[in-house]
């Protein structure tokens, strides 16, 4: 089993920066993909950035790509959801997600084994 807990998030002004973390419980953070999703109000969860079990691979959303950028240190168990740029359309729950694949690194939202329980990140304009 693994338990997954996002912090970080808060209210920003249009234009600032936000550091998300996620930390996990659990043996098989090393050998688990990670990824970031997130939902507005009224909206799908959409795909946000996801990352490889030992790091050397990255994708992101349309939305994101350039602004986000995510990481993780699997000697903490943790992984990072680094946030420039925000714009009041990023304003949405973000969730920390887990999938225990060796070779795997999904974006969808289906093939994730674990979830957390959400970090509000809101921007004003």
């Amino acid at each position: 089993q693994v338990q997954l807990v996002e912090s970080g998030g808060g209210l920003v002004q249009a234009g600032g920066s936000l550091r998300l973390s996620c930390a996990a419980s659990g043996r098989t953070f090393s050998s688990s993909a990670m990824g970031w999703f997130r939902q507005a109000p009224g909206k799908e969860r959409e795909f946000v950035a996801a990352i490889s079990c030992n790091g050397g691979t990255t994708y992101y959303g349309d939305s994101v790509k350039g602004r986000f950028t995510i990481s993780r240190d699997n000697a903490k168990n943790t992984v990072y959801l680094q946030t420039n740029s925000l714009k009041p359309e990023d304003t949405a729950v973000y969730y920390c997600a887990a999938k225990i694949s060796y070779y795997y690194t999904p974006t969808d939202i289906y093939e994730y084994d674990y979830w957390g329980q959400g970090t509000q990140v809101t921007v004003s304009s």
